[in-house]
């Protein structure tokens, strides 16, 4: 039944985002608000294909946050990048820029206003990150960060990558940090479960905080459903 379910996914998810994708530029063409609302209903799409097709459907737990934030959430799967997206109201979202590369989805992410950013992290790849990231907040989006950096495996928790922290001082936001268990459903390799993925959103961190500490918080609440060695 799992195999069946994940060749149905992908049949339908990826099949039906071929068109989707290719229809993008036409939904820019009426402003960046027209591509977010497209987006928007693209990560709607998925989440629907990962509850009836998958059986994946996700739970969000502790305090809602409201107004302008900055978002420090989990990284496990892809599932999250897309339903966060969904549940969030559409932040602008930090992710690598090797995603910038792929056809008409890489100019897609830039209108959206996604922030891109260099594994080389050099320095002039750090300004930029930081100026797109202040737009981000002069606009009054809320921005999201994965801290880690990467997807890990349920148990893995590596430490924050350097650029959170310099963010976290600039955009000068309350942390919102999220943890996730949808790991354990939706592995990097191998074939999807299906489960309830419980996201559960931490206490807001106030702007203003040291660098160690505001990493040590983060840390720690962003790994709260973590299994316990």
């Amino acid at each position: 039944m799992t195999l069946i379910r994940n060749i149905a996914f992908m049949i339908v998810f990826y099949g039906l985002s071929v068109p989707i994708v290719l229809i993008v530029p036409f939904s820019a063409l009426f402003g960046r608000n027209a591509l977010i609302a497209y987006s928007v209903g693209w990560t709607r799409f998925h989440r629907w294909c990962a509850r009836y097709l998958l059986g994946v459907r996700s739970r969000y737990k502790g305090p809602r946050p409201s107004g302008q934030v900055f978002y420090a959430a989990k990284h496990q799967s892809m599932f999250e990048t897309l339903d966060l997206m969904v549940e969030m109201g559409a932040p602008a979202i930090i992710m690598r820029r090797e995603f910038a590369r792929i056809p008409i989805w890489g100019w897609a992410t830039q209108v959206y206003g996604i922030i891109l950013v260099d594994r080389a992290a050099s320095a002039t790849a750090l300004r930029a990150l930081m100026r797109e990231a202040k737009a981000a907040r002069e606009s009054g989006r809320s921005v999201m960060i994965f801290p880690e950096g990467t997807r890990v495996k349920p148990g893995e928790q590596p430490e924050l990558k350097s650029g959170f922290a310099g963010l976290y001082k600039m955009l000068d936001l309350p942390v919102v940090p999220i943890a996730t268990d949808v790991g354990r459903l939706w592995p990097k390799k191998g074939l999807k479960r299906a489960g309830i993925a419980t996201f559960r959103f931490g206490e807001p961190i106030p702007p203003g905080l040291p660098r160690a500490e505001i990493e040590a918080r983060v840390h720690e609440a962003i790994n709260v459903l973590e299994p316990r060695s």
